[in-house]
């Protein structure tokens, strides 16, 4: 054009070594390398990329190979991503208006988690309840994926049986379900499966492959690295479980004689996307670039290479305390979730620390994800990140990482062999160990339990329910179950009444065994302080730390602030104090407290610090902590009474566990 502005015209090309001369004087001479992180696993993330980063046609082409932008050219349908809404509420009843409520509320799909206990899910044992559950629900328009509670494929299997015993035939050929078997995800919960881990797999194979004909429209097995995330792993562990799933299962699936194109297609893959968006971005570009070349090798073609993935968003970054804040988890995940690539997003309320959602809380799970679409119109543009140095180059590394720890798997004979020798778990642990230790230390903030805590805080409500009233009634339908455990005869069983607690039986002895991912939640041991400091307060006697606060405002204020901070995230409140050492000895002995923290400058503290030391210790203090590093000082400030020192790098979680037991907190 003739009137095209070139805004850079007038400003001489810069060349890469001047580029980074400048980048180094701005670091005081240090090495750009100072300021990249790193990922969990240790994969590098510059803080900066450029062209030579990535090749500009190095991912392909939205909807061809290697799928790293998707399995699909265009976005031709409105919404960029299913939108899909969990039900597990125990009682049938309210689960049934759940289910009207999000399809009504806006959600594409549903997934509904089963439990015959009600302890992880709906109490559905029959036929007839998964029928009620699923009134009004048109399962051509609106997906239905299944989850169910238990320790072998067995339970997901007798769970389609009442599904499909439900569904008419003329349904069943439109339905789009995901039955969602996973043999090696109830191994990694729960750590046994009754039967042999391939027995297990081949039975889901069988299934599989039984339900071609009914339900066309189907998936049947899902590979699942959510049991990987929510137990601590990092990234590259997550990818090399769920490839490693998939390819287990598509393995299973050819050896039944189902075609590879289609064992590839009947895989539902899902994961868990957290806050950290570049990471999970690049994490779901990685997933899809691994799949592809795995599918690949199998003698898959065409789209049939490209995964369907689903993102679930994290449970283990997920608070109890001030859960407020994980409205902005959730909606950071569901960015990352939506703007990667994700075919399926699942966020969960931001009550799930606390139980059950209640009414607000499951609005807000969906309406984050529909006005991400909607109004910040998220996915209108395929494939948003590419071509972004960053995301390409960082899932580039994420998969060539997750690639080496697959072929590890790979020659342990499959995922089941490793989880049953167990060095898969004690990586996974010492990651877990590694991320725990960080939130001590606050290296890895926790905002509203670790930093910025609240004390007084507004809960939301939740749903409270009688679980043995529930339970009680669903045992009273209990019928007799199959001594057939065929997909016909289980079918039959369904449709005869036969509850799901009853098809749910163990049969064999000797099953597979592994150590199971115990799921965490990286704020659990601050809240569990938090909770005996609670109790406390509730009987009238608050936990207390009395500060005494040297110097002017301008000279204790940041060392004040740090200090409340970081007894608050163990729940443990302040009590003011004046700043010459006469009146802080008698108002330390006024407030009572057992703790006293100094705070001050450094300055400050070479001239006073040893003397309030003393003094608080006069005042009857049981343990003085002083803000900040003691450098020279501290064989004096020990001596003088101070026993701990509080500053950033510290491990927050110990000191805080000193703390609550001087206060008599901890038994």
């Amino acid at each position: 054009m003739a009137n095209e502005l070139s805004l850079s015209a007038e400003f001489p090309s810069a060349t890469e070594a001047e580029w980074l001369a400048l980048a180094e004087k701005a670091l005081d001479g240090a090495l750009l390398s100072r300021i990249t992180t790193k990922t969990e696993h240790g994969v590098p993330v510059k803080p900066l990329y450029r062209a030579p980063d990535w090749a500009p046609d190095a991912s392909g082409v939205p909807g061809l190979a290697p799928f790293i932008r998707g399995a699909r050219a265009a976005n031709d349908t409105y919404l960029p991503w299913d939108i899909r809404q969990a039900v597990y509420h125990p009682d049938p009843v309210i689960a049934a208006d759940h289910v009207m409520e999000a399809l009504e509320g806006g959600v594409s799909s549903i997934e509904l988690r089963v439990d015959a206990a009600g302890e992880h899910g709906v109490v559905a044992r029959s036929a007839a309840d998964i029928e009620r559950l699923l009134r009004g629900v048109k399962l051509d328009l609106a997906p239905l994926a299944l989850e169910a509670a238990g320790a072998s494929s067995a339970q997901g299997i007798e769970l389609a049986a009442l599904v499909a015993a439900s569904l008419s035939s003329g349904v069943a050929a439109t339905a789009m379900i995901a039955f969602n078997v996973d043999p090696i995800g109830a191994l990694a919960r729960t750590g046994a499966l009754p039967g042999s881990a391939d027995e297990e797999i081949e039975q889901a194979a069988a299934f599989a492959s039984s339900i071609a004909t009914q339900f066309p429209k189907a998936t049947a097995l899902r590979a699942d690295s959510r049991p990987v995330h929510e137990a601590g792993g990092t990234e590259v562990q997550e990818l090399a479980y769920l490839v490693a799933a998939g390819a287990d299962y598509v393995r299973a699936l050819v050896m039944t004689g189902v075609d590879v194109d289609a064992a590839c297609q009947t895989v539902l893959f899902t994961t868990n996307v957290g806050a950290d968006y570049q990471v999970e971005m690049a994490k779901l570009r990685a997933a899809r670039r691994m799949w592809a070349r795995i599918a690949t090798a199998f003698g898959a073609t065409g789209p049939a290479r490209g995964m369907t993935l689903q993102a679930v968003t994290s449970r283990r970054m997920l608070t109890r305390r001030d859960p407020w804040v994980n409205i902005l988890r959730n909606t950071a995940a569901c960015f990352a979730a939506g703007v990667g690539g994700a075919d399926i997003v699942t966020v969960r309320s931001f009550t799930d620390a606390m139980g059950l959602p209640g009414k607000l809380a499951r609005r807000l799970a969906r309406n984050t994800q529909i006005i991400a679409q909607e109004e910040s119109s998220l996915g209108r543009v395929v494939d948003p990140p590419g071509g972004a140095w960053a995301i390409e180059k960082l899932g580039d590394d994420l998969a060539k990482a997750a690639w080496d720890l697959f072929q590890q798997i790979e020659r342990e004979g499959g995922l089941t062999k490793a989880l049953q020798t167990g060095g898969f778990q004690q990586g996974v642990a010492d990651a877990r160990g590694e991320r725990m230790k960080a939130a001590a230390r606050r290296k890895e903030p926790i905002t509203g339990v670790t930093d910025f805590p609240l004390l007084v805080e507004e809960v939301p409500s939740i749903d409270t329910v009688n679980l043995p009233a529930i339970v009680r009634r669903a045992a009273e339908a209990s019928g007799r179950a199959p001594s057939d455990r065929s997909w016909a005869a289980l079918k039959a069983a369904a449709h005869d009444k036969a509850t799901l607690a009853d098809l749910s039986r163990t049969t064999d002895e000797g099953g597979a065994e592994a150590e199971p991912f115990w799921p965490i939640r990286v704020s659990e041991p601050f809240e569990r302080l938090r909770d005996l400091a609670d109790q406390r307060t509730a009987s009238g006697r608050t936990p207390r730390i009395f500060l005494a606060a040297l110097g002017p405002l301008a000279e204790h204020a940041a060392r004040v602030q740090y200090a409340q901070n970081f007894f608050a995230s163990g729940g443990i409140d302040v009590a003011d104090a004046t700043r010459d050492t006469t009146s802080l000895e008698r108002a330390a002995k006024a407030s009572a407290c057992s703790l006293a923290c100094l705070c001050g400058s450094d300055k400050r503290y070479a001239v006073e610090a040893v003397e309030t030391a003393r003094a608080l210790k006069r005042s009857g203090v049981a343990r003085v902590y002083l803000a900040g590093k003691p450098g020279d000082l501290e064989a004096a400030l020990r001596e003088a009474g101070v026993d701990e020192f509080i500053h950033i790098g510290v491990d927050v979680l110990a000191s805080l566990e000193k703390a609550h037991a001087e206060l008599g907190l901890l038994g």
